[in-house]
């Protein structure tokens, strides 16, 4: 029987903060018109975290199921390779956090719409895709994460659907302004999965895991995940160049040439892809950082703390 700390393993906490930074990143939008609602917004946040969470058991699942998760794998062991976790307790743990995932989701409609009407129903329909997505990455007879779409799912639902989203249900109103931060979370959880899969493409070209790095080949994924990174930043830098708090505006005129500088180069440079995977620690902490900051700040002025 899974110990706790077998469980906690295989939720993969680490991914965490990345997941944050969605709705980190649409309550600080939100806040540049004046309307928030905390209850929402923790809500909101707990419905995100727990879909990553399924995101990870499912994924865990499935690539055990397909013997993609062998030996040759240079990530961390996954809970089901080591032996920790059977695969009938995955799928009965997958099944629960989706479960409460969908709850969570319908709790933050709920407390967002006074009405039923078209709205709230557009949104359950938007969460129910979010948690076919989580669950159908590695899982099924067709996954998307075995034909190179996975980036494509993680930009939209962590990035645009997810940002843009979360400042809808805190505001009440769709902004245009909110697409800039939702294409920085976007990118940046993209060159994660990126980075992800720059590290173990040997691996998963063996098991017919046909994921965008592979489809690419090692160099244009490279260039790809450069495009990620500095598309993302320039995003974000016009964003706050538009928010009424202008100071930040500088922020990504610093975390180019230094934290994000040195990621690419050691991107670029590295031959070895086991030291790949501390990067991918270094892109999240990144954009957890920045929209944690700037959700702060945010908070700060909009309440007059100082």
């Amino acid at each position: 029987m899974p110990k706790p700390k077998d469980w906690i393993s295989a939720m993969r906490l680490r991914t965490l903060p990345l997941a944050a930074s969605t709705v980190l990143a649409g309550a600080a939008s939100a806040f540049n018109y004046g309307t928030f609602n905390w209850f929402t917004f923790a809500l909101i946040l707990l419905t995100t975290l727990f879909l990553q969470i399924l995101s990870n058991l499912a994924n865990d699942l499935g690539d055990a199921i397909k013997g993609t998760d062998d030996g040759n794998r240079l990530g961390p062991v996954r809970s089901i390779q080591s032996g920790a976790i059977s695969k009938t307790e995955m799928k009965r743990m997958t099944i629960l956090f989706a479960v409460i995932s969908f709850l969570l989701g319908i709790a933050a409609i709920y407390s967002a719409f006074e009405a039923v009407n078209w709205q709230p129903m557009l949104f359950v329909m938007i969460g129910l895709a979010a948690i076919a997505a989580a669950i159908k990455y590695t899982l099924g007879k067709n996954p998307y994460g075995y034909s190179g779409l996975g980036d494509v799912f993680v930009f939209l639902f962590f990035g645009l659907i997810g940002v843009a989203g979360t400042d809808y249900l805190l505001s009440g109103v769709f902004h245009w302004s909110a697409i800039l931060p939702a294409y920085t979370v976007g990118a940046f959880s993209t060159a994660v999965l990126n980075l992800n899969n720059l590290r173990d493409h040997k691996n998963d070209k063996l098991h017919g895991k046909n994921t965008l790095v592979v489809k690419l080949g090692l160099e244009k994924a490279k260039q790809f995940h450069f495009f990620l990174i500095v598309s993302g930043m320039t995003s974000l830098a016009v964003f706050l160049y538009l928010s009424p708090i202008v100071l930040w505006f500088a922020l990504p005129v610093f975390l180019i040439p230094t934290t994000l500088g040195r990621h690419l180069n050691q991107v670029k440079q590295t031959k070895n892809e086991q030291l790949l995977d501390p990067e991918l620690k270094k892109v999240a902490l990144t954009a957890f950082g920045t929209f944690l900051a700037l959700f702060i700040f945010q908070l700060i002025s909009a309440y007059e703390l100082f």
